[in-house]
This record gives C-alpha cells, sequence and structure tokens, in this order.
C-alpha cells in the first residue's frame, strides 16, 4: 500500500474516532444509511452508540477491502452483517468475529509477495479474548493478520481471515467499556473481582457468558465461583423483564444444586450486574421455568471492596507507633523494637501482630502482644512486609542461589521459641527478576507486585492459591498493568486500583493510579522527594512521605499532615 494511501487510512480512522467521541452520549452514530435502534433483548446500555459502517465500495482494491473490512468489524448490529459483506459466502458463514478483538494503535496493509495475500500489520495496545479478558500491550507490539483475496463477480472479497476483529484504540474506548464480574474468596466471604472488557450494548449476556465461563487465567485457583464446571446457558440471551434478568440455565446443573448454591449463584450474578442500571434484581430459570431461591439467611452476602482500619502503623523516635488523627500514640500491646532499627512496618488487618525490617532492609521481624520480636527470614535484600487476612505475612527476596523467592510466615498463635510456620514460593515467572514490592489485597486473594529486570520495571497482579486452611501453596502467572515510569513500590487503593510510584529524595515524583478498569494511568500531582507511599479506603486517602513529613492527597495537590514520622502504613 502507497504512503499516501497509509496516511489517509489513519486520518480516516482519526476522523472516525472523533465522531464516535463527539456522539457518544447519542443512542446511534451513523456513518451511512439510515439511523436505528438496537433490539437486542440482552442489551446492557440503551444509550451506547452504535456504528453503522459503510457497504463495500464498487471496484475497490484488494488493500481497500481488507481496511474496509475492519473499519466494519466496529458495527457489531446484527452479527456484523455489513462486515460480512467484505467476505466470501463461505467466508461469510464460518468467520466468528466475537472470538478475538485486536485493538491498535496504527494499521497498514501490507504485501506478502504472494498473489492477492497480503497481511494486516497492527501496533497493538490490547487484545481481548472472547470472555473479555483484556491483555495490554506495550508501544511496538506488532502483529500481522494475514489476509487472502479473490474476485467474486469482479469485486474483490476477502476469502480467508482469522477470526476476530480489529479496530483503532479510539473507537475501541468508544463502543467497550470495562465491567467488573465477581468471583468469591475461597470461604465465599469476600467478593473478588474480574474486571472484563465488553461492548456496551450487549454487556448483561456477555457477562453472564464471562461469569460461567470462570475467572480469568491470573485468578484461576486463587478464587471460586458458585457456578458448576459445565453449567451453560439454555438459550443464547438474557433478557431484562421489567427490571429482572432472567438467566436461563441448563436444567440439570441448576435443579440438582442446593439452594444454598443456588442463592450463592443468584448473588455471585447480582453483584456482576451491579454496573447496570436496568437490572434491579435476578431470576435464575431452568429451560425456562422460574426456579425459587430461598434466603433463609444461611448464607451471607460476601463483602465487596474490603475497607482496612483508618490508623497506620509508622515509625517514631526508631520505635513502632500508631499513626492516627494526624497524631501519634504508642502501638498497643507491643513491646519496644527500639534496638533492632525497625523500617518499613506492616500491621495485621485481623490481629495486633506487627512485622517490620532491620534498618538494612535484610531481616524481617515479627511482633506480637505478650512476645519480643523474632527473626523471621533474612536475605539479602527484602520487600516490606504485607499481611494477609489469614495473619500470613509476606516479604521477597533472594534465596540461596539467587534466585527470587516468596516468603510467608504466620507466626501469629505460636509460643516464644517455637517455630514458626512458613511457606517458601518460587514462582518461575520470577525467574531473573528483582522483586521490589508485593502487597496483598484486602480480601486475600491477590497480590501487587512491582518487580525489576535490566532497570525496567513491571507492575503486576497475581493469584494466591491456598490449602484448605488458607496456608499460601502457589501463585499464578500474572497479568501486567502498563505504567508511564517505572515503579519501585507500590499499594492496593480499592479492590481494582493501585498506586505506584518510583521514589526519590532529591526529585520531583509522580504516582500513578493504574486501575484494572482503566486502558491508561492517571498521574497524580507531583510532589518533591517523595519516598514513601501507601493507602487506605479510596483515591483519597492516600499518603506519601518526604524528608518534610507526611503528606495527603487533596485534590489536584498534597496536604501537610504530621512531622517526624517514617514508613507510614495502613493495616495489610
Amino acid at each position: 500500500m502507497s504512503s499516501a494511501s497509509s496516511k489517509l487510512t489513519r486520518a480516516a480512522a482519526a476522523v472516525l474516532a472523533l465522531v464516535l467521541i463527539l456522539l457518544a452520549a447519542c443512542a446511534q452514530i451513523p456513518r451511512s444509511g439510515p439511523v436505528g435502534k438496537s433490539t437486542d433483548e440482552s442489551a446492557g446500555n440503551p444509550n451506547a452508540p452504535v456504528f453503522f459502517p459503510a457497504a463495500p465500495r464498487e471496484g475497490a482494491g484488494p488493500e481497500s477491502v481488507i481496511e474496509d473490512f475492519y473499519s466494519a468489524g466496529s458495527g457489531y448490529e446484527d452479527d456484523y452483517a455489513v462486515a460480512r459483506q467484505y467476505l466470501t459466502q463461505a467466508s461469510s458463514v464460518t468467520w466468528k468475529p466475537d472470538q478475538r478483538t485486536l485493538v491498535f494503535r496504527s494499521a497498514r496493509v501490507v504485501p506478502t509477495g504472494v498473489e492477492n495475500a497480503f497481511n494486516y500489520e497492527l501496533d497493538l495496545a490490547y487484545s481481548v479474548d472472547a470472555d473479555g479478558v483484556a491483555t495490554q500491550l506495550p508501544e511496538g507490539t506488532k502483529e500481522d493478520v494475514p489476509a487472502t483475496l479473490t474476485q467474486v463477480d469482479g469485486q474483490w472479497r476477502i476469502a480467508a481471515i482469522p477470526d476476530g476483529t480489529a479496530i483503532p484504540e479510539e473507537t475501541f474506548k468508544v463502543i467497550y467499556g470495562a465491567y467488573p464480574i465477581y468471583f468469591y474468596d475461597p470461604s465465599f466471604t469476600y467478593a473478588v473481582p474480574d474486571v472484563r472488557w465488553f461492548i456496551k450494548k450487549k454487556t448483561v449476556k456477555a457477562m453472564t457468558s464471562a461469569l460461567l465461563g470462570g475467572p480469568a487465567p491470573y485468578l484461576k485457583g486463587a478464587v471460586v465461583s458458585a457456578f458448576p464446571s459445565g453449567i451453560k446457558l439454555a438459550r443464547e440471551s438474557v433478557p431484562v423483564v421489567s427490571g429482572a434478568a432472567q438467566v436461563d440455565l441448563t436444567a440439570k446443573d441448576l435443579v440438582e444444586a442446593s439452594n444454598e448454591d443456588r442463592l450463592r449463584m443468584q448473588t455471585q450474578l447480582a453483584l456482576t450486574f451491579r454496573s447496570q442500571p436496568d437490572v434491579i434484581n435476578v431470576e435464575l430459570r431452568a429451560n425456562q421455568d422460574l426456579v425459587r431461591v430461598e434466603d433463609n439467611g444461611s448464607v451471607l452476602p460476601p463483602v465487596r471492596n474490603k475497607t482496612v482500619p483508618a490508623h497506620q502503623i509508622a515509625v517514631s523516635n526508631n520505635d513502632l507507633v500508631r499513626y492516627e488523627n494526624n497524631r501519634l500514640s504508642p502501638l498497643p500491646d507491643i513491646a519496644s523494637v527500639a534496638a533492632l532499627t525497625p523500617r518499613a512496618p506492616a500491621e495485621s488487618p485481623v490481629s495486633q501482630s506487627a512485622a517490620f525490617l532491620n534498618a538494612a532492609r535484610n531481616t524481617l521481624y515479627s511482633v506480637v502482644p505478650g512476645q519480643p520480636a523474632r527473626a523471621l527470614s533474612t536475605r539479602a535484600t527484602l520487600s516490606r512486609p504485607s499481611f494477609d487476612r489469614y495473619d500470613w505475612v509476606w516479604a521477597a527476596g533472594p534465596g540461596a542461589n539467587g534466585a527470587s523467592e516468596v516468603l510467608a510466615d504466620r507466626p501469629v498463635g505460636v509460643a516464644q521459641g517455637s517455630a514458626v510456620p512458613a511457606v517458601t514460593l518460587t514462582p518461575g515467572w520470577l525467574a531473573g527478576r528483582s522483586v521490589k514490592e508485593f502487597r496483598i489485597s484486602r480480601e486475600g486473594a491477590r497480590a501487587l507486585v512491582i518487580s525489576e529486570l535490566n532497570g525496567k520495571t513491571l507492575v503486576q497482579v497475581t493469584g494466591i492459591i491456598r490449602t484448605a486452611d488458607g496456608t499460601p501453596r502457589d501463585l499464578t502467572a500474572p497479568t501486567t498493568l502498563l505504567t508511564v515510569r517505572d515503579p519501585d513500590q507500590g499499594v492496593w487503593v480499592d479492590d481494582t486500583t493501585v498506586a505506584v510510584m518510583k521514589g526519590s529524595a532529591s526529585e520531583n515524583v509522580t504516582p500513578e493510579l493504574l486501575s484494572l478498569a482503566a486502558a491508561q494511568p492517571q498521574l497524580l500531582a507531583p510532589w518533591p522527594g517523595l519516598t514513601a507511599l501507601t493507602a487506605g479506603n479510596g483515591t483519597e486517602e492516600i499518603f506519601g512521605q518526604s524528608a518534610e513529613g507526611i503528606f495527603q492527597r487533596l485534590g489536584n495537590g498534597w496536604s501537610p499532615q504530621l512531622k517526624g514520622a517514617l514508613d507510614p502504613s495502613f493495616p495489610g
């Protein structure tokens, strides 16, 4: 394809994106032909924009047909009817557009040297699978999509094309949205979000199918579902009638489930549909027959977006202290540890135990009421400790052979002088990497991991696989969050958001908010000399520390709070 044609294609895509954004509040966005209204009975947002693409142009060349076909892939109405017009009859029957969505920053058609065979060369931003699981990709990630064309009645048509669609990033942001579907932690006490990306017009059905399909890869084994494996929708729609989402499931699986399991299924769906304004309640059906679910109080609803206590632990005058309401006080029932020069303390969210590193940051200590501090682990270097809701305290550092290890110890309830239960994990995906931060999420099913290799860091979220009693057993292959900078520390802000930064005592530091439900990082206001970061419940409870004291995020700036305390941290 010529350079002029490539520029024209990019310009057309930019114009299309602008039109979509300007008219996003409208129910329909016409590209050509009349304005219509979606009648999808599983629709989520009735005001979501709909793109009506152009039909094939007579006499268009092969390159134009490929570009126009993928442009038409944004028109999902009537099962991508317009896009199928660019295919041969056989291909239009077999092509499955919903299998995958490639979201690109730029694209061009490239001849392969084989007659009538081309590649659609993409600079990818995301890849979204059939269940809405999105993978963010760094700039420069290339993928070639092959296309073979033939002539049908004198017009070029696509005879072979992989399943899926490819759309510009600007278009993706308008017609797709991020929606959490919910699973349970293994105790069914907490709801764990699993953020997926769906077409805004078709969310209810898509959410249900994704939920039945199970958690995203990075959560498999770390969370559980009330729905048994293999259960399916009995019909290919989830109508919403008078506010009730009618979820029609395969009869055998639903009827044979206990009332307790059905109640958990209903609750899991209700949590998942929270973002859908038209859904008020959920009806479970077996082959269209309503299945009654009795709420007899035996099943408590799971806690969503678990909060942390309002106080923080910190270091002052070389000892552990409590920081609350902008005042410092002794840590309740904990003996002095000043002789150990504590740094980077952590406090359990469920007991009075605490943990900390020494000044050299190579030894992890714990301290519980009524006992002196005890050393748990020594490594060349260790990440700041973090507690989970099972009272395991976590840290990471290099093992004897230099490979990164993730350490978990449970000192609570262990008599002085007795061995502390301990687990060492060596996940393969950390091979060769140095762990800078390891923070457990509030519900205990996930961990934020920041690791470095050759000066470049990755911010990732991994699932924690446990035995029946909560003992850590493994970490899942993680999902990656893209950042603007190379952070070396981070904290959980809520159940889908983390704050990260690269600390510096001498330069301005700009923390970033990274969300599992957002495509781009949000940059917070810079502040000079920030060296530590902590967060409570939500984005207004983000605190930073510099040599000048502790500061709290306030609007688009930072408000001075207190001097004289080091390394503050909320429980967890």
